[in-house]
């Protein structure tokens, strides 16, 4: 990279992508598919996958239907069980990255902890852990929504001298087996990680806020057959194009057809009872039954799927709290009913920081005039032109942005923002231009949008204000999910107006052979 005074004429990088899981995989193929080249990929892991590596409890699985949680560029038609293990979905990441040609653009085991837009040679600099500092024209940020834990601001939390994890940080070396443990959470982490702790532990407490919504897991292993019909491409495509739907329809029904209350009430109504009938036919001890009931109603927050959850709070040695927590000793905890219990270990399974001032992005991020992404979101409410960009935040883009995700599988969205980031920098580059932004007025018609779709959705109209989800912000705002269907999504982030952006050539600039651009500075 040439300077002048210490300032690059020239970024080192067309596009930098911040995040290597899945989401950044799939906007590296976006790239490629657009002709760019000039990208690289950095994450803070030293593996890729995201989510996927993070997450590494026991009984981590996706819970969606493998043949269907896998990219359209790139399916794959052998999985060991119909919702898979977590260790598949990691490899699935690697292979991807192979098959794609990836490998070379990758970046590992340094992540971002600062970007700050260049407004004198358009571009990013994009601060890392090592100390480094990269420069890009563009950068597409891929941090997923579930990469910050929540840990729990409990009293003397800190003084506790046990074995304390969270669930998304598993300590592998530590051996559970034998001891008391605790459990904070009984969200959809919870409910994987609860009966494979119970297998082997002496004593396991779970302390319930709130129960979840669950419904049977109709799991199974694939097995040669399946696998071998998944082979085929004909039926591997059907198989995920009507899974998508299913997937779509079971998760985001509510959110989509919110001009029907009527319509999403009935449905809700008909799902709880189905979830009730299942709850009976696992537990049939009335008051541990109620204890598992939820008070808020269906779609509140996200249900969930299991086969074993219910029946491990019915075996003698698992204990189901739902007094409040009132503080930790430093040998255990102490509920609000006065009782203290001793545990050896305590594992947070509370969740991440969702749409959350300082979390989201989980670093500064400063665009033109020194405006920081965090602080505007926090005094402006979370907002993005489809989920991908933010006025004043030139040649930026994010994968998952507030109201970009209509509930389904998540691999639809990567493809989808991917899509529109990838767009926006081909036209860039077609028009001569070195920067790029969204303009005001469209940007604020799709966030006037989505808000009023959202206040009319069952989020705001069923009582789920007080449930504690993660589907309503600080603010009060329905900013984790864009209430539409998946094909709304994925057309609209394909075929926007180009005009809805400014294009912008702040000077001379040059398209090389290698497809690389060289920028003259007068």
């Amino acid at each position: 990279m040439s300077t002048t005074n210490g300032s690059p004429r020239t970024p080192e990088y067309e596009v930098v992508v911040i995040g290597a899981g899945l989401g950044g995989i799939g906007a590296g193929v976006a790239l490629r598919k657009a002709g760019i080249e000039n990208f690289v990929i950095i994450d803070k892991w030293d593996k890729v996958g995201g989510t996927w590596l993070a997450n590494t409890y026991p009984g981590v699985a996706v819970d969606i239907p493998s043949p269907v949680y896998n990219f359209s560029f790139q399916p794959r038609s052998h999985w060991s069980r119909f919702f898979a293990p977590g260790e598949e979905l990691q490899r699935y990441a690697e292979e991807v990255v192979d098959r794609q040609g990836l490998r070379p653009k990758l970046r590992l085991g340094s992540g971002a902890v600062r970007g700050s837009f260049d407004e004198h040679n358009d571009l990013w600099r994009i601060g890392l852990e090592d100390g480094g500092e990269i420069t890009a024209r563009y950068t597409i940020g891929a941090v997923g929504g579930l990469e910050q834990p929540n840990n729990p601001d409990i009293a003397g939390i800190d003084d506790y001298t046990g074995k304390l994890m969270h669930s998304s940080r598993w300590d592998h070396s530590y051996d559970y087996s034998g001891k008391r443990v605790a459990v904070i959470g009984t969200g959809a982490t919870a409910l994987q990680a609860i009966p494979e702790l119970a297998k082997t532990v002496s004593q396991l407490t779970v302390y319930q806020r709130r129960a979840i919504w669950i419904g049977p897991k109709l799991d199974f292993e694939m097995g040669p057959v399946l696998n071998t019909l998944l082979g085929f491409a004909p039926v591997q495509k059907t198989v995920r194009f009507l899974g998508n739907i299913g997937v779509n329809a079971g998760l985001g029904a509510g959110l989509a057809i919110s001009n029907y209350p009527r319509v999403t009430s009935a449905g809700i109504t008909l799902g709880e009872a189905a979830m009730k009938g299942y709850l009976f036919s696992q537990v049939r001890d009335p008051e541990l039954r109620r204890k598992l009931t939820p008070d808020y109603r269906l779609g509140c927050k996200r249900p969930s799927i299991s086969n074993n959850y219910f029946q491990t709070f019915t075996r003698p040695h698992v204990d189901l709290v739902t007094a409040a927590i009132e503080h930790f000793t430093p040998t255990g905890i102490v509920s609000a009913d006065g009782r203290e219990r001793e545990f050896d270990m305590v594992l947070c399974a509370t969740g991440f920081k969702v749409m959350e001032k300082g979390y989201t992005p989980p670093y500064p991020i400063y665009g033109r005039g020194g405006l920081e992404l965090g602080e505007f979101w926090d005094r402006n409410r979370f907002q993005a032109y489809q989920g991908v960009s933010v006025p004043r935040f030139p040649n930026a883009f994010l994968i998952v942005g507030p109201y970009a995700y209509a509930p389904g599988s998540y691999i639809p969205l990567i493809e989808s923002t991917s899509a529109h980031a990838a767009r926006v920098i081909k036209e860039a580059r077609r028009r001569r231009a070195t920067r790029v932004e969204v303009r005001q007025e469209p940007h604020d018609r799709y966030f006037a949008r989505m808000d009023e779709r959202a206040k009319r959705t069952h989020l705001f109209t069923q009582g789920c204000v007080t449930s504690n989800t993660y589907y309503i912000n600080y603010q009060g705002d329905g900013a984790a999910f864009r209430p539409s269907t998946q094909l709304e999504m994925y057309w609209e982030n394909r075929h926007f107006p180009l005009d809805d952006y400014r294009f912008t050539v702040t000077r001379p600039v040059t398209v090389t052979s290698n497809g690389r651009r060289a920028v003259s500075v007068n």
